[in-house]
This record gives C-alpha cells, sequence and structure tokens, in this order.
C-alpha cells in the first residue's frame, strides 16, 4: 500500500538545484520540502560574512522558485524565535510538524553533516533515504574503484580517465592536440591595462538586500567587508555570469590563469567556482560550453584544456580523495607544522605586500583565485610551519566558495604537503622569485625581493631555504627536490648560516608580533 503520509525532503544550503537526487525522488503533488537557515552552519567556522549572504540569498531565492514550480516548501529563517540552531533540530521539528513518515536527502558534501544524517534514522524512529549526488562526473564508489591498489594517486591520470568518459577535448580516442595537459602554457605574467575586461557585478535585489542586514545585525565584528557584495544568487544570474566569461575572458584566461595584478582581484577567471559548489551551475554542462567554444575558433585550447582540467579534473578528484581518506585526513600534518596562524590573516595588516593584497581582497570579495591560495598565502604558511589544520579552518572561513571536500585536500595536500605527498609529488614551496615573475606585488613592498638576508630582504627567499633545511630528515628523499637540495649542500656554511639566521629572526618577530593578549578570529557569537 502507497503511504499517505508526505515525504520530508532536506534540501541543504549547497543543493541548490532542481536536478538534485532527493527532488528526483519525492513527489511534488504530496511530500513537504525543508530549507533550513542554522545558526551552527554560520559559526562552525568564522564565515566571511559576504559566504554566509551568499548562501543564505541564493537558498531563499531557489526556495521560491520551488514554490513557483509547484513545490510545497518550508523555509525556516535564521532569526525565527523558534529556530534550533541546528539540522538535527529543524529536522526533528518539521518530521512532526508535517507527519512525514520518511526523510530524503540527497548526501552531503561534508563529513561533519554526513556524521549528522547518519544518526537520524536511530533519532528520530524514520526512515532516512540517502541519495547519491549526481551532480558529480565520478559517483565516489567509481573513484574507489580507481583508487584501489594503486601506489599512486596522481590527478594526472584520473583526469585523462575523467576526458575518456566525458568526451571531452578529444578526438577519438586521443587528446584533441596530441596531449593531455596545455599547463606549461598557462604561466604568463601580465602587465596592467585598459584592456582588462571589468567582470560583471550584480547590485543585491531586496532579498539580498534583507540578508545583508540581517547578518550585519548578527555579526557585527564578523570577517569580511559586506559593503560591494555582487555575487549572483540565481540561476540566470550565475548563468549571465559564465556567459560573460566566455564572451570576454576565456579566450585569455589559459595564459594567464596564474597571473596576478595589485588592484584586480578577477582578471580573466571564471568566478564560478560558488555557483558550481552550491547547484546554481552544472559542473558537465559548463564544461561543455567551454569545449564549444574552442570547436567554434573562439578561444584556444590551452584555455579550454586549462579550464576544464580544474573542474572533470581537480574537482572531481579533490571530492574522491577527501571521501575516500576522511574523518582522519584533517588532521594529517606530515612536516609538524605546528605555528599559530598569524593574526594578519585575519587582519591583512603586514608590509608583506603580497600578502597584504592576496588578504586585502579576500576581506574584500570573499575572493581570491587559486595561485594567490596556493603561492602565496599557502607558501607563507607552508615555509613558516604554520599548523596546517589552522590554515584549513581559515580557508574554510574566509572563501566564498570553500567546502570542506574541495577545499580540505586542497590546503592540506595541495599547498601544506601536510599528508606526505598523496596529493602533490612535492612541496610548492617557493622563494620571492616566483611571485615577482608573476606578479606586480613586489615592486610596491617594503621587502626587496633581490635580497636573500637581511632586515629589508624578501621573507620568502630565506624562508624557502630554511623549510628545506629543518624538514631536509622528510624531504631530501623525494626525487623531485634533489636538485635542490644539491644546491644547498654546495652553498658555502656562512652563507646557509645567514639564510637561517635571517629566516630565524623574521619568525621570531612573527611570534613576537602575535603574543600578548591571546587574539582569536573574528568573531561570529550570534
Amino acid at each position: 500500500m502507497v503511504s499517505q503520509s508526505p515525504a520530508l525532503v532536506l534540501l541543504l544550503g549547497d543543493q541548490l538545484s532542481p536536478a538534485m537526487s532527493s527532488l528526483r525522488a519525492a513527489d511534488r503533488d504530496r511530500d513537504v520540502v525543508l530549507m533550513c537557515e542554522v545558526a551552527d552552519e554560520t559559526t562552525y567556522v568564522p564565515h566571511h560574512r559576504q559566504k554566509i549572504v551568499f548562501l543564505l540569498s541564493a537558498m531563499r531565492h531557489f526556495a521560491e522558485a520551488l514554490r513557483a514550480d509547484g513545490w510545497t516548501v518550508d523555509y525556516v529563517r535564521l532569526d525565527d524565535p523558534a529556530n534550533t540552531g541546528s539540522f538535527t533540530g529543524e529536522v526533528g521539528r518539521a518530521l512532526a510538524r508535517h507527519g512525514a513518515d520518511r526523510l530524503l536527502v540527497t548526501e552531503a558534501g561534508e563529513w561533519r553533516v554526513k556524521a549528522m544524517i547518519d544518526g537520524w534514522a536511530a533519532r528520530f524512529g524514520t526512515e532516512v533515504q540517502v541519495l547519491p549526488d549526481r551532480r558529480f562526473v565520478c559517483p565516489l564508489p567509481a573513484f574507489e574503484d580507481w583508487a584501489r591498489d594503486r601506489k599512486s594517486l596522481r590527478m594526472e591520470y584520473f583526469y585523462r580517465e575523467m576526458r575518456r568518459k566525458t568526451g571531452l577535448l578529444m578526438d577519438g580516442d586521443k587528446p584533441a592536440g596530441g596531449r593531455w595537459n596545455f599547463d606549461a602554457e598557462n604561466r604568463k605574467p601580465l602587465t596592467d591595462d585598459l584592456f582588462l575586461p571589468e567582470r560583471r557585478r550584480f547590485a543585491p535585489d531586496a532579498v539580498t538586500q534583507e540578508v545583508i542586514d540581517l547578518i550585519a545585525a548578527r555579526f557585527p565584528e564578523g570577517f569580511g567587508d559586506l559593503e560591494g557584495f555582487g555575487w549572483a544568487v540565481t540561476r540566470a544570474d550565475a548563468e549571465a555570469a559564465f556567459e560573460e566569461f566566455l564572451g570576454r575572458a576565456l579566450a585569455r584566461f589559459g595564459d594567464h590563469q596564474d597571473a596576478m595584478l595589485a588592484g584586480r582581484p578577477f582578471l580573466y577567471h571564471g568566478l564560478i567556482s560558488a555557483y558550481l559548489n552550491v547547484g546554481l551551475l552544472d559542473a558537465l554542462d559548463v564544461c561543455r560550453r567551454v569545449e564549444a567554444e574552442w570547436r567554434a575558433g573562439r578561444v584556444p585550447l590551452n584555455a579550454a584544456e586549462g579550464f576544464i582540467r580544474q573542474i572533470i579534473g581537480w574537482r572531481e578528484y579533490v571530492r574522491g580523495i577527501y571521501w575516500l581518506k576522511m574523518p582522519g585526513y584533517r588532521d594529517e600534518n606530515a612536516l609538524g607544522a605546528t605555528r599559530p596562524l598569524p593574526w594578519f590573516y585575519w587582519s591583512g595588516d603586514t608590509d608583506m605586500a603580497c600578502m597584504a593584497e592576496a588578504i586585502g581582497q579576500t576581506r574584500r570579495h570573499a575572493y581570491a583565485h587559486h595561485i594567490q591560495r596556493l603561492m602565496v598565502t599557502g607558501t607563507f604558511a607552508l615555509l613558516a610551519g604554520i599548523d596546517p589544520k589552522a590554515l584549513h579552518e581559515w580557508y574554510l572561513a574566509v572563501y566564498i566558495d570553500a567546502f570542506e571536500w574541495v577545499e580540505l585536500p586542497n590546503t592540506l595536500g595541495m599547498s601544506q604537503f601536510a599528508d606526505g605527498g598523496l596529493l602533490g609529488s612535492k612541496p610548492y614551496a617557493a622563494s620571492g622569485a616566483y611571485i615577482d615573475r608573476m606578479s606586480d606585488y613586489c615592486a610596491g613592498c617594503r621587502y626587496d625581493v633581490t635580497e636573500k638576508t637581511g632586515a629589508i630582504a624578501c621573507p620568502f627567499n630565506a624562508l624557502y631555504w630554511d623549510f628545506l633545511a629543518r624538514n631536509a630528515d622528510r624531504l631530501r628523499g623525494n626525487p623531485r627536490l634533489g636538485t635542490v637540495y644539491a644546491t644547498w649542500d654546495r652553498m658555502a656554511e656562512g652563507k646557509r648560516d645567514a639564510l637561517r639566521e635571517s629566516a630565524g629572526a623574521f619568525l621570531d618577530r612573527l611570534d613576537r608580533d602575535d603574543a600578548g593578549p591571546a587574539r582569536s578570529p573574528p568573531s561570529q557569537a550570534g
């Protein structure tokens, strides 16, 4: 006999797509969709206030779209006096409110939420049906099959499998252009000029402005600016943002995806990762549209390949690694780094121009592109020996596109080598010369990037060699670092000592600056 009671369909804040498996399994005429803004989700790390606004506004817009499509939506707002503040509390209230006899939910994207869901059947004495998230090209069981019995889980080999599976940029069974990867062509610096495109931003509508006012009142001391919020919060606006990228930026994205310019936060980047991660855009669809631009002759192959690799390569790969290695993965610390996160990661108050620029734009926009994250804020943390878990929690807090499944492996694995080389074949350590080559930051810095030691020397220079020296027992055997260690070994002893003394003096100053009264992240009490 078919149940006459409704099912409760829980949609999480990063599941804002009509194609969600939970919606596909539901009966529009009978079942009830639950969406809830809960305090726990706004405070488990001190999120950038724009990130909270983006998620809550996108949720509210999506709820209205579902209602217009005929769904019954039970929407619990953050400021509802009866709001329990947790998913578990709101699911319990809604099950009772609607007399629902079962719960439908698409699998969570983060381990801590999965742990909640796993306990609901016993807690509520009801059937909980957890459905796969079909927004991804590679289902998690397929990734486990790919990873099984492999000595190395390198992304490049996984990426080739995804190319074959999707047919993207393939000519028969061969990669288009005869190569799988055009990354070597995508490392050109960039000079500021009048022809850099102004990227489209979206003025807050009444719904978004209401959320901005709510978050300003609830988190007055929270991290990040609220002024100038310009992110898309609807599917239509996300599509418009992507179309603008296709027409105005994609053609030069490949060449300059590693470039950095002061005062130019967006350059030729797609700016769509947040929209992909919450469901406003479909990953495979955007890849096919980028491929179509190349096949039509409107963009070069290196641009199309570089974009597609980030999505069906890295994005799918790090999701697989996350679920393969959690929950222990977030505690990995292969290099034994323990220094607390410096306060300037929150304040942006530092004389290092590259760090001040990357953190400053993060405060203003909740955004920095992948090289700013990997080779500026990430590399400094690696060289300075900052606790990788503390850095992970910072990245998770401050970026609009940061969800743990995608952020954690990128931070602990790719950036900090904390997993001992599972993701990366070597640490992404670099001196100031790399930043000088790929940016214009060094020209306005108090420090001199050409100096290796001393008070005015770029801190990255001495820290680079100090990092290699203090981690020699762990890293010297890495075949990709053989030449670097050979260079270190050939240095005169006095030069080696001067580099380590200069690094030590800088780190001592860093520790003293953070000493004294305890500093905590920006208040997220709400």
